[in-house]
Protein backbone atom coordinates (compact mmCIF):
# COMPACT_ATOMS: atom_id res chain seq x y z
CA UNK A 1 0.00 0.00 0.00
CA UNK A 2 1.45 3.42 -0.95
CA UNK A 3 2.19 5.66 2.01
CA UNK A 4 1.11 9.31 1.94
CA UNK A 5 4.01 10.04 4.35
CA UNK A 6 7.52 9.96 2.84
CA UNK A 7 8.94 6.65 4.14
CA UNK A 8 12.47 8.12 4.15
CA UNK A 9 11.36 10.77 6.63
CA UNK A 10 12.01 8.54 9.62
CA UNK A 11 11.30 9.15 13.27
CA UNK A 12 13.78 8.66 16.14
CA UNK A 13 14.54 5.06 17.07
CA UNK A 14 13.03 5.44 20.54
CA UNK A 15 9.85 7.12 19.27
CA UNK A 16 6.81 5.32 20.73
CA UNK A 17 4.01 4.29 18.37
CA UNK A 18 0.73 3.09 19.82
CA UNK A 19 -3.03 2.81 19.88
CA UNK A 20 -5.45 3.85 22.60
CA UNK A 21 -8.80 2.93 24.16
CA UNK A 22 -10.73 3.71 27.34
CA UNK A 23 -12.50 1.42 29.78
CA UNK A 24 -16.10 2.62 29.56
CA UNK A 25 -16.03 2.81 25.79
CA UNK A 26 -15.00 -0.81 25.15
CA UNK A 27 -15.20 -3.01 28.25
CA UNK A 28 -18.88 -3.82 28.72
CA UNK A 29 -19.59 -6.22 31.62
CA UNK A 30 -21.07 -3.22 33.39
CA UNK A 31 -22.64 -5.27 36.15
CA UNK A 32 -20.27 -8.24 36.25
CA UNK A 33 -17.77 -9.46 38.83
CA UNK A 34 -18.60 -6.93 41.51
CA UNK A 35 -18.24 -3.77 39.41
CA UNK A 36 -20.09 -0.75 40.77
CA UNK A 37 -21.87 1.89 38.66
CA UNK A 38 -19.99 4.88 37.31
CA UNK A 39 -21.32 8.34 36.56
CA UNK A 40 -21.47 7.32 32.90
CA UNK A 41 -23.60 4.29 33.72
CA UNK A 42 -26.00 6.67 35.44
CA UNK A 43 -25.81 9.31 32.71
CA UNK A 44 -26.75 6.76 30.04
CA UNK A 45 -29.96 6.09 31.96
CA UNK A 46 -31.17 9.66 31.32
CA UNK A 47 -33.70 9.89 28.50
CA UNK A 48 -32.16 11.74 25.56
CA UNK A 49 -28.64 11.87 27.02
CA UNK A 50 -27.21 9.53 24.35
CA UNK A 51 -28.05 10.27 20.73
CA UNK A 52 -29.00 6.73 19.77
CA UNK A 53 -30.40 5.79 23.19
CA UNK A 54 -27.61 3.28 23.77
CA UNK A 55 -25.36 2.62 26.76
CA UNK A 56 -22.05 1.00 27.62
CA UNK A 57 -23.32 -2.17 29.23
CA UNK A 58 -21.89 -4.37 26.45
CA UNK A 59 -19.89 -1.94 24.26
CA UNK A 60 -17.15 -4.03 22.58
CA UNK A 61 -17.38 -6.81 25.19
CA UNK A 62 -13.67 -6.29 25.81
CA UNK A 63 -13.72 -7.79 29.31
CA UNK A 64 -14.62 -11.11 27.69
CA UNK A 65 -12.68 -10.65 24.45
CA UNK A 66 -9.48 -9.05 25.72
CA UNK A 67 -7.23 -11.81 24.37
CA UNK A 68 -8.56 -11.31 20.84
CA UNK A 69 -8.19 -7.56 21.17
CA UNK A 70 -4.60 -7.78 22.42
CA UNK A 71 -3.81 -10.04 19.48
CA UNK A 72 -5.06 -7.20 17.25
CA UNK A 73 -2.83 -4.73 19.08
CA UNK A 74 0.18 -6.99 18.61
CA UNK A 75 -0.64 -7.58 14.93
CA UNK A 76 -0.45 -3.84 14.27
CA UNK A 77 3.17 -3.87 15.38
CA UNK A 78 2.81 -0.98 17.82
CA UNK A 79 5.15 -0.36 20.74
CA UNK A 80 2.48 0.65 23.24
CA UNK A 81 -1.17 0.28 24.14
CA UNK A 82 -2.88 3.00 26.14
CA UNK A 83 -5.88 1.82 28.19
CA UNK A 84 -7.74 3.05 31.24
CA UNK A 85 -8.82 1.34 34.42
CA UNK A 86 -12.47 1.55 35.41
CA UNK A 87 -12.31 2.90 38.95
CA UNK A 88 -15.70 1.38 39.95
CA UNK A 89 -14.59 -2.00 38.58
CA UNK A 90 -11.67 -2.18 41.01
CA UNK A 91 -13.09 -0.13 43.90
CA UNK A 92 -16.90 -0.02 43.58
CA UNK A 93 -17.46 2.65 46.25
CA UNK A 94 -14.49 4.75 45.20
CA UNK A 95 -12.99 4.20 48.64
CA UNK A 96 -12.54 1.39 51.11
CA UNK A 97 -12.80 -2.20 49.93
CA UNK A 98 -11.11 -3.28 46.70
CA UNK A 99 -12.65 -5.69 44.21
CA UNK A 100 -10.10 -8.42 43.55
CA UNK A 101 -12.00 -9.73 40.52
CA UNK A 102 -11.73 -6.34 38.89
CA UNK A 103 -8.06 -5.99 39.74
CA UNK A 104 -7.41 -9.49 38.41
CA UNK A 105 -8.81 -8.46 35.02
CA UNK A 106 -6.28 -5.64 34.70
CA UNK A 107 -3.46 -7.90 35.89
CA UNK A 108 -4.34 -10.30 33.07
CA UNK A 109 -4.52 -7.40 30.62
CA UNK A 110 -1.11 -6.02 31.59
CA UNK A 111 0.52 -9.44 31.61
CA UNK A 112 -1.09 -10.19 28.24
CA UNK A 113 0.39 -7.04 26.73
CA UNK A 114 3.85 -7.80 28.07
CA UNK A 115 3.65 -11.36 26.75
CA UNK A 116 2.94 -9.89 23.30
CA UNK A 117 5.84 -7.44 23.49
CA UNK A 118 3.63 -4.35 23.93
CA UNK A 119 4.24 -1.74 26.63
CA UNK A 120 1.21 -0.96 28.84
CA UNK A 121 0.34 2.74 29.22
CA UNK A 122 -2.21 3.02 32.02
CA UNK A 123 -4.71 5.85 32.53
CA UNK A 124 -6.21 6.14 36.01
CA UNK A 125 -9.21 8.34 35.18
CA UNK A 126 -10.85 8.41 31.78
CA UNK A 127 -14.06 10.04 33.08
CA UNK A 128 -15.86 7.08 34.72
CA UNK A 129 -15.89 8.23 38.35
CA UNK A 130 -17.63 5.80 40.75
CA UNK A 131 -21.21 6.96 41.19
CA UNK A 132 -20.85 6.39 44.94
CA UNK A 133 -18.34 9.26 45.04
CA UNK A 134 -20.61 11.44 42.91
CA UNK A 135 -23.31 11.01 45.55
CA UNK A 136 -20.82 12.50 48.03
CA UNK A 137 -20.11 15.53 45.84
CA UNK A 138 -17.93 14.04 43.09
CA UNK A 139 -15.06 16.12 41.78
CA UNK A 140 -16.65 19.24 43.25
CA UNK A 141 -15.83 17.86 46.72
CA UNK A 142 -12.26 18.23 47.94
CA UNK A 143 -12.44 14.82 49.61
CA UNK A 144 -12.51 13.20 46.14
CA UNK A 145 -8.98 14.52 45.62
CA UNK A 146 -7.75 12.32 48.45
CA UNK A 147 -9.82 9.33 47.38
CA UNK A 148 -8.15 9.58 43.98
CA UNK A 149 -4.71 9.52 45.58
CA UNK A 150 -5.69 6.37 47.50
CA UNK A 151 -6.95 4.83 44.25
CA UNK A 152 -3.69 5.67 42.48
CA UNK A 153 -1.68 4.04 45.25
CA UNK A 154 -3.87 0.93 45.15
CA UNK A 155 -3.23 0.46 41.43
CA UNK A 156 0.47 1.16 41.91
CA UNK A 157 0.60 -1.69 44.40
CA UNK A 158 -0.94 -4.14 41.89
CA UNK A 159 0.27 -2.90 38.50
CA UNK A 160 2.99 -0.31 38.98
CA UNK A 161 5.87 -2.75 38.57
CA UNK A 162 4.78 -3.70 35.03
CA UNK A 163 3.35 -0.61 33.33
CA UNK A 164 5.55 1.76 31.36
CA UNK A 165 3.60 4.92 32.13
CA UNK A 166 0.72 6.13 34.29
CA UNK A 167 -1.55 9.00 33.28
CA UNK A 168 -3.51 10.54 36.13
CA UNK A 169 -6.40 12.16 34.23
CA UNK A 170 -7.54 12.16 30.64
CA UNK A 171 -8.83 15.55 29.45
CA UNK A 172 -9.75 17.34 32.68
CA UNK A 173 -11.30 20.13 30.56
CA UNK A 174 -13.93 17.67 29.33
CA UNK A 175 -14.75 16.47 32.84
CA UNK A 176 -15.02 20.02 34.15
CA UNK A 177 -16.56 21.94 31.26
CA UNK A 178 -18.68 19.39 29.41
CA UNK A 179 -19.63 17.52 32.56
CA UNK A 180 -20.22 20.36 35.01
CA UNK A 181 -20.73 23.59 33.04
CA UNK A 182 -22.42 22.61 29.78
CA UNK A 183 -24.10 19.50 31.18
CA UNK A 184 -23.66 17.54 27.96
CA UNK A 185 -21.44 14.85 29.53
CA UNK A 186 -21.66 13.00 32.83
CA UNK A 187 -22.54 13.92 35.50
CA UNK A 188 -24.68 16.42 33.55
CA UNK A 189 -24.43 19.53 35.75
CA UNK A 190 -24.70 23.11 34.49
CA UNK A 191 -22.89 25.51 36.80
CA UNK A 192 -19.73 27.41 35.87
CA UNK A 193 -18.49 27.91 39.42
CA UNK A 194 -18.79 24.18 40.09
CA UNK A 195 -16.99 23.37 36.84
CA UNK A 196 -14.10 25.66 37.70
CA UNK A 197 -13.79 24.14 41.17
CA UNK A 198 -13.83 20.68 39.58
CA UNK A 199 -10.97 21.67 37.29
CA UNK A 200 -8.93 22.76 40.31
CA UNK A 201 -9.60 19.53 42.19
CA UNK A 202 -8.64 17.46 39.15
CA UNK A 203 -5.33 19.30 38.83
CA UNK A 204 -4.70 19.10 42.57
CA UNK A 205 -5.40 15.37 42.65
CA UNK A 206 -2.99 14.95 39.75
CA UNK A 207 -0.17 16.69 41.60
CA UNK A 208 -0.78 14.93 44.90
CA UNK A 209 -1.04 11.55 43.16
CA UNK A 210 2.33 12.11 41.46
CA UNK A 211 3.91 12.90 44.82
CA UNK A 212 2.35 9.84 46.48
CA UNK A 213 3.26 7.49 43.63
CA UNK A 214 6.88 8.58 43.66
CA UNK A 215 7.03 8.25 47.44
CA UNK A 216 5.72 4.69 47.02
CA UNK A 217 8.58 3.84 44.68
CA UNK A 218 6.64 3.88 41.41
CA UNK A 219 8.97 3.21 38.48
CA UNK A 220 6.50 4.08 35.72
CA UNK A 221 6.72 7.43 33.95
CA UNK A 222 4.07 9.80 35.30
CA UNK A 223 2.04 12.54 33.62
CA UNK A 224 -1.35 13.89 32.58
CA UNK A 225 -3.20 14.07 29.25
CA UNK A 226 -4.84 17.31 28.11
CA UNK A 227 -7.12 17.97 25.15
CA UNK A 228 -5.61 21.05 23.55
CA UNK A 229 -5.97 22.93 20.28
CA UNK A 230 -4.87 26.19 18.72
CA UNK A 231 -7.69 28.72 19.06
CA UNK A 232 -8.25 30.91 16.01
CA UNK A 233 -10.51 33.95 15.80
CA UNK A 234 -13.29 33.45 13.25
CA UNK A 235 -12.68 36.92 11.81
CA UNK A 236 -10.27 39.80 12.34
CA UNK A 237 -12.83 41.72 14.35
CA UNK A 238 -11.80 42.92 17.80
CA UNK A 239 -14.68 41.03 19.38
CA UNK A 240 -13.63 37.72 17.84
CA UNK A 241 -10.01 38.26 18.85
CA UNK A 242 -11.08 38.91 22.44
CA UNK A 243 -13.22 35.76 22.38
CA UNK A 244 -10.29 33.74 21.04
CA UNK A 245 -8.13 34.97 23.93
CA UNK A 246 -10.79 33.93 26.45
CA UNK A 247 -11.30 30.54 24.81
CA UNK A 248 -7.56 29.91 24.69
CA UNK A 249 -7.35 30.88 28.35
CA UNK A 250 -9.96 28.41 29.46
CA UNK A 251 -8.93 25.54 27.16
CA UNK A 252 -5.14 25.79 27.13
CA UNK A 253 -3.63 28.26 29.59
CA UNK A 254 -5.98 27.34 32.48
CA UNK A 255 -4.32 23.92 32.57
CA UNK A 256 -0.82 24.62 31.25
CA UNK A 257 -0.06 27.61 33.49
CA UNK A 258 -0.69 25.90 36.86
CA UNK A 259 1.00 22.69 35.72
CA UNK A 260 4.17 24.43 34.55
CA UNK A 261 4.17 27.93 36.09
CA UNK A 262 2.39 27.19 39.38
CA UNK A 263 -0.35 29.78 38.86
CA UNK A 264 -3.66 30.34 37.09
CA UNK A 265 -3.64 32.98 34.33
CA UNK A 266 -4.63 36.40 35.65
CA UNK A 267 -6.86 37.29 32.70
CA UNK A 268 -8.87 34.09 33.09
CA UNK A 269 -9.27 34.66 36.84
CA UNK A 270 -10.55 38.16 36.04
CA UNK A 271 -12.93 36.75 33.43
CA UNK A 272 -14.28 34.18 35.92
CA UNK A 273 -14.78 36.72 38.70
CA UNK A 274 -16.74 35.16 41.55
CA UNK A 275 -16.57 31.78 39.82
CA UNK A 276 -12.80 31.52 40.38
CA UNK A 277 -11.82 28.37 42.33
CA UNK A 278 -11.32 28.15 46.08
CA UNK A 279 -7.74 27.14 46.79
CA UNK A 280 -5.76 26.36 49.91
CA UNK A 281 -2.10 27.12 50.71
CA UNK A 282 0.18 24.70 48.88
CA UNK A 283 -2.34 23.73 46.22
CA UNK A 284 -0.59 25.43 43.30
CA UNK A 285 2.81 24.10 44.33
CA UNK A 286 1.36 20.57 44.40
CA UNK A 287 -0.24 21.01 40.97
CA UNK A 288 3.15 22.05 39.56
CA UNK A 289 4.83 18.82 40.71
CA UNK A 290 7.26 17.94 37.87
CA UNK A 291 6.01 15.38 35.34
CA UNK A 292 7.88 12.84 33.26
CA UNK A 293 5.68 13.49 30.23
CA UNK A 294 2.76 15.58 29.00
CA UNK A 295 0.14 13.88 26.87
CA UNK A 296 -1.77 15.78 24.20
CA UNK A 297 -5.04 14.76 22.54
CA UNK A 298 -5.60 16.57 19.27
CA UNK A 299 -8.43 16.24 16.74
CA UNK A 300 -8.88 19.69 15.19
CA UNK A 301 -8.43 23.40 15.81
CA UNK A 302 -10.91 25.57 17.74
CA UNK A 303 -12.47 28.64 16.15
CA UNK A 304 -13.83 31.44 18.33
CA UNK A 305 -16.55 33.89 17.41
CA UNK A 306 -18.01 36.43 19.82
CA UNK A 307 -21.57 35.90 18.63
CA UNK A 308 -21.26 32.12 18.37
CA UNK A 309 -22.15 32.18 14.70
CA UNK A 310 -19.12 30.35 13.30
CA UNK A 311 -19.79 26.82 12.09
CA UNK A 312 -17.36 24.16 10.89
CA UNK A 313 -17.44 23.91 7.13
CA UNK A 314 -17.37 27.61 6.43
CA UNK A 315 -13.64 27.40 5.81
CA UNK A 316 -14.12 24.86 3.04
CA UNK A 317 -11.99 22.28 4.84
CA UNK A 318 -13.05 18.63 4.88
CA UNK A 319 -15.07 17.53 7.91
CA UNK A 320 -15.06 14.27 9.82
CA UNK A 321 -18.28 12.49 10.77
CA UNK A 322 -18.14 14.40 14.08
CA UNK A 323 -18.37 17.65 12.10
CA UNK A 324 -14.78 18.56 13.00
CA UNK A 325 -12.43 20.17 10.49
CA UNK A 326 -9.51 18.14 9.20
CA UNK A 327 -6.74 20.54 10.19
CA UNK A 328 -3.38 18.74 10.58
CA UNK A 329 -1.26 21.90 10.57
CA UNK A 330 -2.96 22.80 13.84
CA UNK A 331 -1.12 19.90 15.51
CA UNK A 332 2.26 21.29 14.44
CA UNK A 333 1.17 24.76 15.56
CA UNK A 334 0.07 23.43 18.95
CA UNK A 335 3.23 21.42 19.61
CA UNK A 336 5.45 24.36 18.66
CA UNK A 337 3.52 26.67 20.97
CA UNK A 338 3.68 24.29 23.94
CA UNK A 339 7.44 23.96 23.52
CA UNK A 340 7.85 27.73 23.18
CA UNK A 341 5.63 28.95 26.02
CA UNK A 342 6.10 26.35 28.78
CA UNK A 343 9.02 24.23 30.09
CA UNK A 344 7.40 21.01 28.91
CA UNK A 345 8.79 17.51 29.44
CA UNK A 346 8.70 15.03 26.53
CA UNK A 347 5.36 15.33 24.71
CA UNK A 348 3.22 12.42 23.58
CA UNK A 349 0.28 12.68 21.22
CA UNK A 350 -1.90 10.27 23.21
CA UNK A 351 -4.99 10.51 20.99
CA UNK A 352 -5.37 11.45 17.36
CA UNK A 353 -7.91 10.06 14.93
CA UNK A 354 -11.15 10.65 13.12
CA UNK A 355 -14.67 9.28 12.80
CA UNK A 356 -15.94 8.47 9.32
CA UNK A 357 -18.95 6.53 8.05
CA UNK A 358 -17.28 3.18 7.65
CA UNK A 359 -19.02 0.14 6.26
CA UNK A 360 -17.80 -3.44 6.24
CA UNK A 361 -18.45 -4.93 2.80
CA UNK A 362 -17.33 -8.46 1.94
CA UNK A 363 -14.97 -8.49 4.89
CA UNK A 364 -13.18 -5.21 4.06
CA UNK A 365 -13.52 -1.64 5.24
CA UNK A 366 -12.14 0.89 2.78
CA UNK A 367 -11.54 4.03 4.84
CA UNK A 368 -9.29 6.12 2.63
CA UNK A 369 -10.32 9.32 4.44
CA UNK A 370 -8.94 7.97 7.72
CA UNK A 371 -5.71 6.87 6.06
CA UNK A 372 -5.25 10.38 4.69
CA UNK A 373 -6.11 11.91 8.08
CA UNK A 374 -3.59 9.79 9.96
CA UNK A 375 -0.86 10.27 7.38
CA UNK A 376 -1.26 14.05 7.44
CA UNK A 377 -1.21 14.23 11.22
CA UNK A 378 1.82 11.95 11.53
CA UNK A 379 3.54 14.26 9.06
CA UNK A 380 2.52 17.19 11.29
CA UNK A 381 4.22 15.50 14.23
CA UNK A 382 7.30 14.99 12.09
CA UNK A 383 7.33 18.71 11.25
CA UNK A 384 7.25 19.59 14.95
CA UNK A 385 10.09 17.16 15.66
CA UNK A 386 12.15 18.67 12.87
CA UNK A 387 11.62 22.10 14.47
CA UNK A 388 13.05 20.86 17.77
CA UNK A 389 9.91 19.98 19.74
CA UNK A 390 10.52 17.01 22.11
CA UNK A 391 7.75 14.76 20.81
CA UNK A 392 8.34 11.24 22.08
CA UNK A 393 5.33 9.29 20.83
CA UNK A 394 2.09 9.12 18.86
CA UNK A 395 -1.01 6.99 19.49
CA UNK A 396 -4.02 6.50 17.24
CA UNK A 397 -7.52 6.87 18.63
CA UNK A 398 -8.83 4.29 18.58
CA UNK A 399 -8.01 0.61 18.35
CA UNK A 400 -11.71 -0.32 18.06
CA UNK A 401 -14.94 1.30 17.02
CA UNK A 402 -16.62 1.86 20.38
CA UNK A 403 -19.19 3.67 22.51
CA UNK A 404 -18.52 7.27 21.53
CA UNK A 405 -20.01 8.91 24.64
CA UNK A 406 -23.10 11.00 23.83
CA UNK A 407 -22.94 9.91 20.18
CA UNK A 408 -23.48 6.30 21.21
CA UNK A 409 -22.40 3.79 18.56
CA UNK A 410 -23.11 5.99 15.56
CA UNK A 411 -19.57 7.42 15.26
CA UNK A 412 -16.71 5.11 14.35
CA UNK A 413 -13.12 6.07 15.24
CA UNK A 414 -11.53 2.63 15.17
CA UNK A 415 -8.74 1.14 13.13
CA UNK A 416 -10.74 -2.03 13.64
CA UNK A 417 -14.42 -2.23 12.65
CA UNK A 418 -16.75 -3.75 15.23
CA UNK A 419 -20.05 -5.33 14.24
CA UNK A 420 -21.91 -4.69 17.49
CA UNK A 421 -24.53 -7.37 16.78
CA UNK A 422 -21.94 -10.14 16.47
CA UNK A 423 -18.85 -8.48 18.06
CA UNK A 424 -16.89 -9.46 14.97
CA UNK A 425 -13.68 -7.47 14.51
CA UNK A 426 -12.46 -6.53 11.02
CA UNK A 427 -9.24 -4.70 10.21
CA UNK A 428 -9.91 -1.53 8.22
CA UNK A 429 -7.60 -0.33 5.48
CA UNK A 430 -6.33 2.26 7.96
CA UNK A 431 -5.16 -0.52 10.30
CA UNK A 432 -3.28 -2.14 7.42
CA UNK A 433 -1.79 1.21 6.44
CA UNK A 434 -0.64 1.93 10.02
CA UNK A 435 0.86 -1.56 10.30
CA UNK A 436 2.74 -1.12 7.01
CA UNK A 437 3.89 2.37 7.96
CA UNK A 438 5.37 1.04 11.22
CA UNK A 439 7.09 -1.80 9.37
CA UNK A 440 8.76 0.72 7.10
CA UNK A 441 9.81 2.82 10.07
CA UNK A 442 11.48 -0.21 11.63
CA UNK A 443 13.17 -1.03 8.35
CA UNK A 444 14.56 2.48 8.23
CA UNK A 445 15.85 2.14 11.80
CA UNK A 446 17.86 -0.92 10.82
CA UNK A 447 19.19 0.54 7.57
CA UNK A 448 22.55 2.37 7.94
CA UNK A 449 21.99 4.10 4.61
CA UNK A 450 18.68 5.63 5.70
CA UNK A 451 18.15 9.34 6.08
CA UNK A 452 19.13 10.60 9.59
CA UNK A 453 16.38 10.62 12.17
CA UNK A 454 14.54 13.81 12.99
CA UNK A 455 16.40 15.82 15.60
Amino acid sequence: MDLPVDPLHRFPEDFVWGVATSAFQIEGSARADGKGPSIWDRFCERPGAIADGSHGEVACDHVQRWREDLDLVAALGVDAYRFSVSWPRVQPQGQGAWNDRGLDFYERLVDGLLARGVRPYLTLNHWDLPDALQQRGGWAARDTVHRFVDYALGLQARLGDRVAAITTHNEPWVIATLGHEWGSFAPGLKDRATAVQVSHHLLLSHGLALQALRAAGCRARLGIVLNLAPVHAATRSAADRVQARIDDGRLVRWYMDPLFHGRYPDDVLEHLGADAPRTEPGDLAAIATPMDFLGINYYSRSVASADGSWQAGRSGLALTDMGWEVYPTGLTELLLRLHRDWPVPPLYVKENGAAFRDECVDGRVHDAERVAYLAAHIAAVGAALAAGVPVAGYMVWSLLDNFEWTSGYAKRFGLVHVDYATQRRTLKDSARWYRDFLRRQRALRSSPAAEPALA
